[in-house]
């Protein structure tokens, strides 16, 4: 069986009030769509179709490396005839399941599910029930259990409005069969719109079982029509990871505020204080400590290491039993060995900082290559761009750079040698050595502070 997958996700999102199309919205750090785009993936779908309208060229230009393909649905005439745009694309598959680009919670499991259960029929439908159903069209079933149609609230009998099973919208047909009942909709209704719901009766009509499966949780198949269920779902999702995250064996100082908006990869006994956000892809080795209020993303941090308050670390490599922090900033190419010491107020940048080295105060390491066991004084910056292009400093293992240092790149510090404190050095310093380059402090005697007129 091959199968096919439509994703609606035309809407317009007024209601978002954004000049973003809705389903660019962003959930746990990723577009809404971004989350069904998985879910079908999930599914080991032969194709998939995303039919868009408002804000198209955007949606489009979001995921244009995603492997799926595309179908305009320039006028908003319902969810019928946004289905009906993506079909001449699905002529290859046997079956077509339609999903919904602001409902991203829908998991791979639960299509699995609704698969599995329509194996031998023509149509499944994905139900739930809900405790107040109030808004929703129902599920309605004959005496045998069979489904036979579904009824919006506004044209159903006050019996009909008591049934507490709901259609969610996610379906899987056959896709011939599909195709003719699409063919027959009509928009004889209020709204002049094609209903894709309708193709329910028509199948019952025509002696279909329609086999139906449910969700794991209500979350699953909740949309996002404003900010405030995006964030509702915001928290949904992050709850989740948060558990998944404990599971494993991950301590988290307060599940409800930590934010996963990527993918983290976290050993046993991984401890993330609060207000923690990782972004991108992190890897924390076993035996990490994030302090609180910290901003990790695509970094990779060794075993033993902490990572104190307040720091962002970004596209950088810090080995084991090394202490980050606190309000410290590791920027892309950083590259920390182990045991390395980098404190309060440094910026570290497209360097490599040796075995053992600390760099503890207010301090500036850019494009440098640090060796092992170096103490940088507090105070000091590497001078590696003259205002068009950059340059390297190099400083030897043991070398004991002294503070307020200005390091001008190009210049190379020898292995053990020690700059005094406020040196301005752009010449190489030779190992094992003292170098000082810095006025000589002179007295006046007798002179006075210049005091005002009048």
């Amino acid at each position: 069986m091959k199968l096919g997958v439509v994703i609606l996700a035309a809407g317009l999102g007024k209601r978002m009030r954004s000049s973003l199309p809705k389903v660019l919205h962003p959930l746990a750090g990723r577009p809404l769509l971004g989350h069904v785009l998985d879910a079908a993936r999930g599914c080991d779908a032969e194709r998939v179709v995303v039919v868009h309208g408002h804000g198209g060229d955007r949606v489009q230009a979001a995921f244009r490396d995603e492997g799926c393909l595309w179908a305009e649905q320039s006028e908003q005439r319902g969810t019928g005839h946004a289905l009906i745009q993506g079909m001449p694309m699905m002529s290859e598959v046997d079956r077509v399941m339609v999903l919904y680009g602001d409902v991203p919670l829908i998991s791979s499991e639960t299509l699995m599910r609704l698969v599995e259960v329509s194996a031998d029929t023509e149509l499944g439908v994905l139900t739930v029930e809900m405790s107040d159903p109030t808004g929703y069209g129902r599920i309605l079933r004959d005496a045998e259990g069979r489904v036979t149609r579904i009824v919006e609230q506004k044209d159903a009998t006050p019996e009909e409005r008591r049934v507490r099973e709901i259609n969610t919208g996610f379906l899987i047909a056959d896709r011939a069969r599909l195709q003719t009942w699409l063919g027959r909709l009509g928009n004889d209704n209020a709204q002049g719109e094609y209903y894709l719901t309708d193709i329910i009766e028509m199948a019952a009509g025509e002696g279909v079982a329609i086999a139906t499966a449910q969700p794991g949780t209500l979350s699953e198949v909740s949309g996002v029509n404003d900010r405030v269920q995006l964030a509702e779902l915001e928290r949904i999702h992050q709850r989740r990871a948060a558990e998944d995250l404990m599971r494993a064996g991950v301590t988290l100082a307060d599940p409800a505020r930590f934010d996963l908006r990527g993918r983290l990869e976290a050993e046993p006994d991984v401890s993330i204080d609060v207000n923690v956000v990782i972004e991108g892809e992190v890897r924390l080795a076993s035996g990490v400590r994030i302090g609180p209020n910290c901003l990790l993303r695509d970094c990779v941090v060794g075993p033993g290491t902490e990572i104190q308050a307040n720091c962002v670390i970004e596209e950088a490599e810090v080995g084991a039993d090394a202490r980050i922090g606190p309000f410290a900033r590791l920027r892309p190419e950083a590259r920390l060995a182990d045991r390395t010491h980098v404190g309060n107020f440094v910026e570290i940048k497209k360097t490599r900082v040796g075995l053992g080295s600390k760099v503890n105060h207010l301090t500036y390491l850019g494009d440098a290559e640090v060796g092992a066991g170096v103490n940088v004084g507090a105070g000091t910056i590497t001078c590696n761009y003259d205002g068009a292009n950059k340059f390297k400093t190099r400083i030897g293992d043991g070398a004991f750079i002294g503070s307020n240092a200005a390091l001008v790149a190009p210049v190379t510090v020898g292995a053990g040698a020690t700059i005094g404190a406020g040196s301005v050095v752009n010449k190489d310093a030779p190992p094992d050595q003292l170098t000082v380059a810095r006025a000589r402090q002179v007295t006046i005697p007798g002179w006075r502070r210049p005091t005002k007129t009048g």
